[in-house]
């Protein structure tokens, strides 16, 4: 977790490098999807106070966060607002000495586990997208309360955020009001990378034991390794996870030198990576035959662990659109 604050703030380098934090998530995603999560979430808490805190809010709330003492969540969702993150109806009235939330927050990771949320709600309604701000809001606030933990098709800790006149200080407020979407925004696109360093992971997990698996595996007489049915697959998967990789680390390059390119390549690597993970899930499966379709076995854990990917961050569909948008530029 010190990777996710800079040095200053109790984490491990003078600033957040996109590089390391993909290298950690891939890492992770091979072994555990939860550790992964858990991973990739408090660095989505940690980023917008890095970019849009005061000093006061980075000395609260970054140590705690790089050491795990705390743990953070990113509440931008709600039932009318996925894709379209501009349509957020959570509203933000001024109040003296602060704001007071009242609204719905759904599919926020780490509900109910998390003492620091990042929320984004609307302090000016008829401005729309740019009547956006962002808040800190602490677990043990008034009016604050996790109304329904969500069960998914992978265990992931999730819910819905219920906030009922739940009142936050003017300390609370992230940057200027107006500029919550484009802090949320900046977060994302920073973010995005790491969702494909994930998906490499999973993918090299399961070509792992897809390539194992059909080394031992015999049927008529030999290892299905030496038909060329699956000499084929296990090329084919191969190749795509090396590509999901190089555009990934590519991403982070650019993002790390603050490359005026990052956010394409970003959105190149979200897509591909994860497009490609579910592919090569898809066929390790298909290798294991009947015995990967077995709950509990590894390969069915992997591939429901995989489909979020796909949706999170910013759906496939919306990578394609923001591809098409900077070529178009």
């Amino acid at each position: 977790m010190a990777y996710v604050a800079p040095r200053s703030y109790g984490g491990a380098r003078d600033t957040v490098q996109a590089r390391d934090l993909c290298v950690i998530r891939e890492e992770l995603a091979q072994f555990g999807a939860l550790a992964d999560v858990m991973f990739g979430v408090q660095a989505l808490t940690t980023q917008p106070i890095i970019l849009a805190g005061t000093e006061e809010q980075k000395a609260k709330y970054l140590p705690s966060l790089a050491r795990a003492e705390n743990i953070g969540a990113f509440a931008l969702t709600e039932p009318d607002a996925g894709s379209d993150a501009g349509a957020i109806s959570l509203r933000a009235n001024k109040v003296r000495g602060g704001y007071r939330l009242t609204g719905t927050k759904k599919l926020i990771s780490n509900a109910g586990v998390a003492q620091v949320y990042v929320v984004f709600a609307s302090t000016d309604f008829s401005a729309k997208a740019k009547g956006i701000s962002a808040f800190i809001v602490e677990s043990d606030s008034a009016g604050f309360s996790v109304r329904e933990k969500t069960r998914l098709l992978s265990p992931h800790p999730i819910g819905v955020l219920q906030f009922e006149d739940c009142f936050v200080s003017q300390d609370g407020l992230l940057g200027a009001e107006g500029n919550g979407l484009k802090i949320a925004l900046q977060t994302l696109d920073i973010l995005r990378c790491t969702v494909g360093a994930s998906a490499v992971g999973f993918a090299r997990r399961a070509l792992a034991e897809a390539i194992a698996y059909s080394r031992n595996r015999q049927q008529f007489g030999r290892a299905i390794a030496e038909f060329q049915g699956i000499q084929f697959k296990l090329a084919e998967m191969t190749t795509d996870l090396e590509a999901s990789r190089l555009l990934v680390y590519e991403a982070t390059a650019a993002h790390d030198r603050n490359g005026p390119d990052s956010g394409l390549k970003s959105s190149i690597a979200k897509l591909f990576a994860t497009e490609a993970a579910q592919r090569i899930v898809d066929q390790a499966l298909q290798i294991h035959g009947g015995n990967g379709v077995v709950a509990g076995h590894v390969m069915e854990r992997l591939y429901r662990d995989v489909r979020a990917l796909r949706i999170y961050e910013g759906t496939s569909e919306i990578q394609k659109l923001l591809i098409a948008r900077e070529l178009l530029k």
